[in-house]
């Protein structure tokens, strides 16, 4: 499975509603996750961080992946998304995101997202 493919199997199993499971699955245990927020370092703490998002999400009304690139020689990968969301406090908001990963031995080892905060 080419890095490209895992990263389309993640957006597959969070579609489904399968966002820890896919964080598992494909997520190292030295993983950095860094975005406008913040900076998350190893899987633990990263994995909080998710628990806590999906915790501040009342619904998911849509996930739109708009491209996936990967250059698989270096291992990374550049995905664009949009979603639609509504918050336990009622705000409902459309977010976009790009992301960059990089992999090593089947797992993100680096992930940084780029979003307006």
């Amino acid at each position: 499975m080419t890095y490209k493919e895992r990263t389309e199997d993640i957006y597959r199993m969070v579609g489904q509603g399968q966002i820890l499971e896919a964080f598992d699955k494909y997520y190292a245990d030295n993983v950095v996750m860094t975005e406008p927020m913040g900076t998350w370092e190893g899987k633990e703490a990263a994995r909080a961080h998710e628990v806590e998002f999906l915790n501040s999400v009342k619904e998911f009304h849509n996930l739109e992946v708009k491209g996936i690139a990967s250059d698989e020689a270096n291992g990374i990968v550049m995905h664009e998304t949009a979603m639609d969301i509504t918050f336990q406090d009622g705000n409902r908001v459309q977010m976009e995101q790009t992301g960059v990963q990089k992999w090593e031995n089947g797992q993100i080892v680096h992930e940084r997202f780029y979003y307006n905060a």
